[in-house]
């Protein structure tokens, strides 16, 4: 293949829509713009939201609260969906993912301790309730503040 060989895919190209161009092009006249008006004249138009001086939607809905943009999100795992790994293995963010437990880390992973374990698991967390420590602890694994 060489450069003078190559051309768009059929379809890909298509011819810019000449406005202004005679009542032939099927868009002579008005160019379609209709008839006068402040959408027809150069410049012309509202911005976005504007409902022509009525009080626009987004403040006529009430707001309420407060959203925090610099909020962590921690993603909880009880502890009872921990038996599904193996006796003595490594629990972590990687293996949660890989197991379906969690879709993504996000800012960090909490162990809640709801449930029991009966499984010997070295799990690996940003942080621990205090009762899932002692859970997981008591079943004989350890549980690794990261």
């Amino acid at each position: 293949m060489k450069l003078h060989e190559l051309s768009p895919a059929p379809g890909s190209k298509q011819k810019p829509k000449r406005i202004g161009r005679g009542h032939g092009s099927g868009w002579g006249k008005t160019a379609g713009k209709g008839h006068k008006g402040q959408k027809a004249r150069s410049g012309g138009g509202v911005r976005p939201g504007f409902e022509g001086g009525q009080m626009p939607l987004q403040r006529r809905v009430p707001k309420r609260g407060f959203n925090n943009i610099f909020a962590k999100k921690i993603v909880s795992i009880n502890v009872a969906s921990l038996n599904r790994f193996d006796d003595g293995s490594t629990v972590d963010a990687k293996s949660l993912i890989e197991a379906g437990i969690i879709k993504k880390e996000y800012d960090g992973i909490k162990i809640l301790s709801n449930g029991n374990l009966t499984k010997k698991l070295n799990v690996k967390a940003n942080a621990f309730s205090e009762s899932a420590r002692q859970k997981i602890e008591n079943a004989g694994g350890k549980a690794e503040v990261i």
